[in-house]
């Protein structure tokens, strides 16, 4: 098999197991603050319906916070096994917030989750509400420390390259922490986590009321995570537009991948579908000025000039420099022990040329443009998806506000419905991030070619059909042990409870809310 086989068969199985471990998250993400918010309920009116409907939604957590960890813990393990040049690279950057990861929100999401499951019983209300929201805020955290590395790939900053150790040095952690792609990416992604979650319990809730059960449940789950999930979608919206500023200046192939321009300009239009274009829309987007200039793909790949005097080294332009800094580099290694004058005029030029290094590797500039169609399209339904489900949600939130909720049945099955629909914008915000940043690994530093491990093509695709078979196998035990629990429904409010209403048993079926 070929190198480029085997790059692609990696990339292949990273991805596989980064989109499974993306179906885990933000669920993870969006069920901890539901959960959280209703137990607080529990606490302050001491009501045992709201412990009831609590307890419901952190047995579904758990069950997908399991299996979430099973395929978290195997994506990190990857990049030493598939990834190991970029491992050692960029290692020394990019493990440290790995391993704060590890080391701080792991811990202390395996502390608080015990309790959380296992200490209604044995700790006082306040100390389990404190539990269940520190169990909410680790997985948060988990996935800050994450986005923090995946930032950096995107636009890397503090950090130095040594040619002595043939590695990038942290050099300053804050920079690395505060970077505004990190910070963006970490917001985007944590609350449309939110928004996953929300609409997976509407739609559960909804199957509730198309089978005339747990009413009042039902309802009030709707009422909770209606309010989290607008929040979310609305804050996910603000935080898109963020992330379209930090594209257009950190990665303007990917925008320009992203909206199929070929030939930019100031008034940019924004293309809804082929055919279908917003003048001047896409200049907004970008620089929050309808006169400003958005380079296209022709332009970032000859070079170009902005109207404000702004220059854009063409690909060739950049592969020369790259080139010098690969030369210089090799020329300071082979006399760094023997003609130290020699060795130093070379690393003068290595540093004037290291933000190209990567280029170095480039063979032909078409390796430039990521494939736009994989890039455009999911770009436009995540977007599509993320308005219609703040419609779904604005909608049932109002429905139920006025006691309406259970005559639109059509609108239960919608619901149940869009549950599928969430996950798959989920997924098409990330195809849009990491495809569209291709060639690189690291932006402008470190092309996936020269990232990827010296394995056997054969090997990757073994492991591949096994991660395949395993994920899916996972994916299916966890969707039946959730449609087991759901099937059975939250515990019964015992009768003699006097905040329990006038029904006996199972008060969670009274249709009050």
């Amino acid at each position: 098999m070929t190198e480029a086989a085997l790059i692609d068969w990696s990339r292949a199985q990273f991805a596989l197991t980064a989109c499974y471990h993306w179906l885990f998250v933000p669920l993870t993400l969006g069920l901890a603050v539901i959960m959280a918010v209703m137990e607080t309920v529990y606490v302050v009116r001491k009501d045992e319906f709201w412990k009831s409907a609590a307890r419901f939604w952190q047995k579904i957590f758990g069950i997908n916070f399991a299996v979430g960890i099973a395929t978290g813990i195997i994506l990190e393990f990857e990049f030493g096994t598939n990834w190991s040049n970029y491992s050692w690279f960029v290692g020394d950057i990019f493990g440290a917030p790995l391993a704060i990861e590890g080391i701080l929100a792991f811990f202390m999401e395996a502390t608080f989750v015990a309790v959380m499951f296992f200490g209604w019983d044995k700790v006082g209300r306040r100390f389990h509400l404190a539990s269940t929201w520190l169990t909410g805020i680790g997985a948060t955290i988990s996935a800050l420390w994450i986005l923090v590395a995946n930032g950096w790939m995107q636009h890397p900053v503090g950090m130095e390259f040594n040619p002595d150790t043939v590695r990038h040095e942290m050099v300053d952690f804050w920079a690395v922490v505060s970077n505004p792609v990190a910070v963006t990416k970490f917001f985007h992604s944590v609350l449309s986590g939110w928004m996953t979650g929300a609409v997976f319990v509407i739609g559960v809730s909804c199957w509730y009321l198309m089978r005339g059960r747990e009413q009042r449940f039902a309802k009030a789950s709707i009422r909770v995570a209606s309010v989290v999930g607008i929040a979310g979608t609305v804050a996910v919206m603000f935080t898109g537009d963020r992330s379209g500023i930090h594209v257009a200046e950190y990665q303007p192939m990917k925008l320009a991948a992203a909206e199929g321009l070929m030939e930019g300009g100031t008034r940019a239009p924004f293309s809804l579908v082929p055919g279908i274009e917003i003048p001047g829309m896409l200049s907004i987007l970008a620089t929050h000025d309808i006169d400003g200039y958005v380079p296209g793909i022709n332009d970032l790949l000859d070079g170009y000039t902005a109207p404000d005097g702004t220059a854009g080294l063409s690909a060739e332009a950049k592969k020369e420099r790259g080139d010098l800094a690969l030369n210089a580099f090799k020329v300071y290694r082979e006399n760094r022990d023997t003609d130290p004058e020699a060795a130093a005029a070379a690393r003068k030029v290595l540093e004037e040329n290291v933000e190209y290094f990567g280029y170095g590797y480039i063979r032909d500039r078409e390796e430039l443009v990521p494939p736009v169609w994989l890039v455009y399209w999911p770009f436009r339904l995540m977007v599509g998806l993320g308005c219609f489900l703040l419609l779904l949600m604005s909608a049932v939130l109002w429905l139920e506000y006025r006691g309406k909720i259970e005559r639109f049945r059509w609108l239960h099955a919608v619901a149940l419905c869009s549950i599928p629909l969430v996950y798959i914008a989920g997924q098409c915000g990330w195809i849009v991030a990491e495809v569209g940043r291709q060639p690189w690994a690291i932006q402008d530093l470190l092309p996936v070619s020269a990232a990827v491990s010296s394995l056997s093509t054969g090997s990757v695709i073994t492991t591949f059909c096994i991660f395949v078979a395993v994920f899916t196998l996972f994916l299916a035990i966890e969707i039946r042990i959730m449609i087991r629990a759901i099937r059975k429904g939250p515990e019964a409010v015992p009768a003699e409870n006097p905040s329990a209403g006038p029904e006996t048993g199972r008060t969670l079926t009274s249709g009050q809310d």
